[in-house]
């Protein structure tokens, strides 16, 4: 796994877990890391989000690739 590929999945870990406990607990882990309240953002609110979102799209254009390569047979070593 590529340094970028580990770096965009730990991104969408921390989105993903921010919107579940948004979902659930109202709560808004990114905003209040920045000291804002729910739903506020600053400029480095905005980056993070941000970041997670190109990890994403980052993600989704990779997955075709990973998908083939699982689908492979694999080498048996002995």
């Amino acid at each position: 796994m590529s340094k970028v590929d580990a770096v965009t999945l730990a991104l969408l870990v921390v989105g993903g877990v921010n919107w579940g406990l948004v979902a659930v607990a109202e709560f808004d882990l990114v905003a209040t890391l920045f000291g804002m309240e729910f739903g506020e953002t600053n400029v480095l609110s905005r980056v993070v989000y941000g970041l997670v979102g190109l990890s994403a799209l980052w993600q989704a254009v990779r997955l075709p690739a990973v998908v083939r390569a699982q689908s492979r047979p694999q080498a048996v070593h002995s």
